[in-house]
């Protein structure tokens, strides 16, 4: 028999727990959210206007409505895995030991990629016309472009890994898929909204 076969899966994974459609559900919304917002925000104004036209405490807003989400998505993932029930496999030294590496390798990522953006550059201040001087090359985005989503599902993994739980490795599946569509929607907007700077830059040289 198949170890996919849908008794099997239906033993690895309880379906039946609203705690888990809950995490898959707020693991879907926030990267909804925040892209739905901040291109409201870039096309609209409508947090800068909401604060008085300072677009910078407008980003700040948006960052601490998006950290807080993330740790409420946080606290559903935990709760959900805590209802679901646990393979003998996943809860040997060798998977405790990968689990820790991801997760540290994981926060790494995610910690270091906050420092060298800073608040407004973690936090979508380019739709807020918030720009960066230049592009952040040095480490984690040596590494990979997108640290903060890469290194957040890691850290998914991780706590799956560690509470021995498929169904956290499901929802980090969820979790990768979600960020990759976001980085589809978000880097080629970035771009644009760069190579839009470059081009005003240009055409003020030739005005002159």
């Amino acid at each position: 028999m198949s170890f996919f076969d849908n008794k099997q899966l239906h033993g690895l994974i309880d379906f039946d727990q609203k705690s888990l459609l809950l995490a898959a559900v707020s693991i879907a919304f926030n990267p909804i959210f925040w892209n739905t917002v901040a291109r409201q925000e870039y096309h609209n104004k409508i947090l800068t206007r909401a604060f008085g036209g300072n677009s910078r405490l407008a980003c700040y807003f948006l960052g601490a409505t998006i950290f807080s989400l993330g740790i409420f998505r946080d606290f559903l993932y935990e709760r959900a895995l805590k209802h679901q029930p646990s393979h003998p496999l996943l809860e040997s030294q060798l998977f405790t030991l990968i689990a820790y590496s991801l997760i540290l390798g994981g926060n790494t990522l995610v910690l270091s990629s906050m420092w060298a953006l800073g608040v407004t550059g973690t936090y979508l201040g380019d739709y807020f016309g918030i720009l960066m001087d230049h592009k952040v090359e040095s480490f984690p985005f040596n590494v990979t472009g997108a640290p903060m989503y890469y290194g957040s599902t890691m850290s998914f993994l991780g706590a799956a890994v560690l509470y021995g739980k498929p169904a956290g490795i499901l929802l980090t599946a969820e979790v990768l898929v979600v960020y990759l569509v976001a980085l589809g929607f978000e880097d080629p907007f970035t771009t644009e909204i760069y190579a839009k700077r470059e081009r005003a830059k240009s055409q003020g040289k030739k005005a002159r």
